[in-house]
């Protein structure tokens, strides 16, 4: 679940890419095998049943004004995890893959600040992976000119990256469970913004199953939403699968800021050439 139509695909598409030319090259080679910020006034689960359960739930989903945090998302099978700095407004994106023959891990991180684009690479398990693909291990700067598909590339969409606020809206009613829990339904096909969230999930295949999508939220005892769990059920081709958000570590997160000095350098023309494709 992301704010960024094709975020995901791109994360998947590069980590395809870059594992295939790793793959053919290294067989070539004969290589081996602070303070977290609250909501107003405390907020106590299950003290008693919100009056309006659906705008308490909203009132939880994170804002501007929110100190950095980090999150994670389990979409399908691709698991992503990061940091928001609302007051930067920057991200942080980032996701691992692991290639078993020949055996190594590449960790993908993406940071935007404003709308400034870095890219991060690291390359693990065999040695020379970093020169096979003529790849920094420093912080690569974009140029979103440079890029086949620029509506891609992440940017920074306001405080709440996995567009929980748009999928809850969807709901007619939320209901409170007390102790923080909330429930309710979710429609998939309400809009544009929420099926771009879904890059994962098979939308048209679910049918009417799409409109009335479950729900669990669960609310900190900050004020702040901690998680939304969707029970996508099975359609088709797709299995049933579980969508999960996770936002924590509100204030204690690293603030974000621009890679520097050594830090960084201006991404080289392999890097556009896998990014692209």
């Amino acid at each position: 679940m992301t704010q960024r139509t094709g975020t995901a695909a791109t994360f998947r598409r590069v980590a395809a890419l870059a594992t295939a030319v790793l793959t053919a090259t290294a067989l070539s080679a004969g290589c081996g095998t602070g303070d977290g910020a609250s909501k107003g006034a405390e907020f106590t689960p299950g003290a008693s049943a919100s009056a309006d359960p659906k705008a308490t739930l909203l009132a939880a989903v994170p804002d501007e004004k929110d100190p950095a945090f980090r999150f994670s998302t389990l979409d399908g099978a691709d698991k992503f995890t990061g940091v928001v700095d609302p007051a930067a407004h920057g991200m942080e994106l980032g996701m691992s893959q692991k290639n078993d023959d020949p055996e190594f891990t590449m960790n993908m991180t993406f940071r935007v600040i404003e709308k400034d684009l870095w890219m991060r690479v690291k390359l693990t398990g065999m040695p020379g992976l970093h020169d096979m693909l003529k790849l920094p291990k420093r912080w690569m700067a974009l140029d979103r000119t440079k890029l086949s598909d620029g509506s891609e590339a992440p940017v920074y969409q306001g405080a709440d990256p996995a567009n929980t606020a748009a999928i809850i809206r969807t709901s007619d009613t939320v209901e409170d469970k007390g102790n923080g829990t909330y429930t309710g339904f979710a429609d998939l096909t309400d809009n544009a913004d929420v099926q771009s969230a879904f890059d994962a999930v098979d939308v048209a295949a679910l049918g009417d199953a799409a409109k009335k999508v479950p729900f669990t939220a669960v609310v900190g005892p900050d004020g702040n939403l901690t998680s939304l769990t969707l029970d996508v059920p099975a359609a088709g081709k797709q299995k049933a699968m579980k969508l999960v958000t996770r936002y924590f570590d509100f204030g204690k997160a690293p603030k974000l800021t621009a890679p520097a000095g050594d830090e960084v350098q201006k991404a080289p023309a392999s890097a556009y050439e896998m990014l692209n494709g």
